[in-house]
């Protein structure tokens, strides 16, 4: 079967290494009939340690060739194989009940991949994912300038583990970047009690701004000057717990 031919204008890069693929599919939790999405399958490096599963496995590939490709590969997902933009679907189609992600994330829209997760984060239990390392250092740090606006964003709703790096040469066509696989896992807050939108909003005005102190750098928001606040105002964006920030969303009048 002809290989597909990786195509620069969709990110594409194609893990190689079968012993990381392996590595990488044991990370995600499985239980009987979980159901996990493969985004961006590729050539199937994932897919057919995925496939050995006993799970409830569908995917999802933007590039006509790939599909085709997994189509003759492994014709028993014919059917569960998506000809689709992941960005643009609805994750309430493709599983009426909560899902798992993994995939060797396209890293041009790996960052609006984790900003679709967060605003799924009542659906999306588990992600399991290759990003560029430093994505993955910034989503997963919890201190200091790495930290970032999907660090806090998605540190709100999951727990997140730097599980490994991975050089460029593991890869067809090699990255000009290393790699590094990251994994997400729902935490025990189910919700938090101020709009998500705002909350969203107070933490990407914060971390545009971050030089500047929290006052200076939210002053377009209308805060009440509460005592527990107060001392948070002298404050940078990295400075901030997940905490911080809800504290602060709760104080816009």
């Amino acid at each position: 079967m002809k290989a597909v031919r990786a195509k620069k204008f969709l990110g594409q890069h194609f893990l190689i290494n079968e012993e990381i693929a392996k590595r990488i599919t044991d990370l995600i939790s499985h239980n009987n009939n979980i159901n996990i999405l493969e985004v961006g399958p590729g050539m199937g490096v994932l897919t057919k340690y995925l496939h050995d599963k006993n799970i409830n496995l569908k995917l999802v590939e933007i590039d006509r060739e790939s599909v085709l490709y997994l189509k003759n590969k492994i014709p028993q997902l014919k059917d569960n194989i998506f000809e689709k933009d992941f960005l643009k679907i609805d994750l309430n189609k493709v599983y009426s009940k909560n899902l798992s992600i993994i995939g060797n994330f396209p890293y041009n829209i790996s960052s609006q991949i984790l900003f679709k997760v967060y605003e799924n984060y009542q659906k999306v239990d588990t992600v399991v994912g290759m990003f560029q390392k430093e994505v993955a250092e910034r989503v997963a740090s919890h201190s200091g300038r790495k930290k970032g606006i999907l660090s806090i964003l998605l540190q709100t709703f999951y727990e997140i583990e730097y599980c490994f790096s991975v050089n460029e040469d593991q890869f067809s066509p090699p990255p000009k970047v290393k790699s590094a696989v990251i994994r997400l896992v729902r935490n025990k807050r189910k919700k938090i009690d101020v709009d998500l939108r705002s909350y969203k909003m107070i933490v990407k005005a914060a971390y545009n701004q971050r030089r500047k102190t929290i006052n200076n750098a939210l002053k377009s928001f209308n805060l009440k000057k509460d005592d527990k606040i107060q001392h948070l105002l002298t404050l940078r964006a990295e400075n901030l717990s997940v905490n911080d920030f809800i504290n602060l969303t709760s104080n816009i009048q």
